[in-house]
C-alpha cells in the first residue's frame, strides 16, 4: 500500500495519475485535508484519509497498514515539526520506506530564503537518523512557476526579473511527479538521494529566447532592480509575502544556487525530460 501525502496539489496529482497507469486504485492511499477536493479520488476508487500534519493522531490513522510513503513537504512556516509528525507516525505504524520531496540546491547556508529552505534539509537529516529506509527526492524549480515570476501577459509585457545571469535546470511537474511514482512502484532506490533537475540549464535569457521562438513575438530580458521589481509587484496586488518568496528565489538563481544537473531525472524516467522549449509550450499552452 501507497500512502501520498499532499494528494490534492498539483504534484501529488501528477504522481497519482501515474501510478494509477501502473497499479491499482487499492493500492494507493491519499493524506488529504480537505474531502471535497479530494472527490474526484474517491471517484477513482482511491481511499482518502483525512487529517493535518499537525493533527498527530490523523496521522497515525492514516498510517495504518501502509507499505511507502510519499511526504510531499508542506509550505507551513513550522513544517519541519509536521514532518516530524509524519516520520514519526510511519516509524510507529511499520512503514517500509518513506519518500521525501526536497529541494536541489547548491548552499542552503547561503540562500536569500534560507529560513524556508532549511527545513527541507532539517527534514532529510531526520530521516536519515529515523531507522526508516528513504528515498529523497530533491526537486529543482519547477518550469510550472516560471509564469509566477514572470507574469502570465509575458507577451505583453516582455521578461521582467532581478535573477542576472543565473541559470536553473527547470523540469516540469508532472515529470518529477512522474519520476516519484517510479520511485513508489520500484525496488533499488532505499537509502539514496536524487538531484530532480533538467538535463540543461537555462537563464531567463533562455526564457526570453524560447517564448519569442514559440510566440513569434520579439521578447526581450531585462534583469530588473529588486526594488523596482518589488514596486511593480505592489502595484499588481501582489501581496508582501508573495512577493518577497519572489524576490527571494531570483536572488538565489541569481546568486547560482539552483545551477545544479543531474541525470537523475532522466534515469528515473528511462528517456530525457522535457526541454526548456517544450516544456514552456505546454505551461503556456501555445
Amino acid at each position: 500500500m501507497i500512502l501520498v501525502t499532499g494528494g490534492t496539489g498539483h504534484l501529488g496529482s501528477a504522481t497519482i495519475e501515474h501510478l494509477l497507469k501502473n497499479t491499482s486504485a487499492n493500492n494507493i492511499v491519499v493524506f488529504a485535508r480537505d474531502e471535497n477536493k479530494a472527490k474526484h479520488l474517491i471517484e477513482k476508487g482511491i481511499e482518502v484519509r483525512i487529517g493535518t500534519f499537525d493533527d498527530v493522531t490523523s496521522i497515525d490513522k492514516a498510517m495504518q497498514g501502509i507499505d511507502k510513503v510519499l511526504l510531499i513537504s508542506t509550505i507551513d512556516h513550522h513544517r519541519f515539526q509536521q514532518h516530524q509528525n509524519v516520520v514519526e507516525a510511519a516509524k510507529k505504524a511499520g512503514v517500509k520506506h518513506i519518500l521525501y520531496t526536497s529541494v536541489s540546491l547548491r548552499d542552503v547556508n547561503t540562500s536569500a530564503i534560507k529560513t524556508l529552505m532549511e527545513s527541507h534539509y532539517q527534514t532529510e537529516d531526520y530521516i536519515k537518523t529515523s531507522g526508516l529506509k528513504y528515498t529523497l527526492l530533491r526537486n529543482t524549480l519547477y518550469t510550472d512557476v516560471i509564469p509566477f515570476y514572470i507574469g502570465e501577459k509575458v507577451l505583453d509585457t516582455g521578461v521582467f526579473l532581478p535573477a542576472g545571469d543565473g541559470k536553473v535546470a527547470y523540469a516540469l511537474r508532472r515529470e518529477m511527479g512522474e519520476a516519484a511514482a517510479n520511485v513508489l512502484l520500484q525496488d533499488g532506490n532505499e537509502n539514496k538521494t536524487y538531484e530532480i533537475t533538467g538535463s540543461e540549464l537555462y537563464s531567463y535569457e533562455d526564457v526570453a529566447k524560447a517564448l519569442s521562438e514559440l510566440s513569434g513575438i520579439d521578447l526581450a530580458y531585462t534583469d530588473i532592480e529588486p526594488a523596482i521589481f518589488s514596486e511593480q509587484l505592489k502595484q499588481v496586488g501582489t501581496p508582501e509575502f508573495v512577493g518577497s518568496l519572489i524576490i527571494g528565489f531570483a536572488t538565489d538563481i541569481k546568486n547560482h544556487q539552483f545551477e545544479i544537473v543531474s541525470k537523475d531525472l532522466e534515469n528515473l524516467l528511462g528517456r530525457e525530460p522535457a526541454t526548456l522549449k517544450e516544456a514552456l509550450k505546454e505551461v503556456y499552452k501555445f
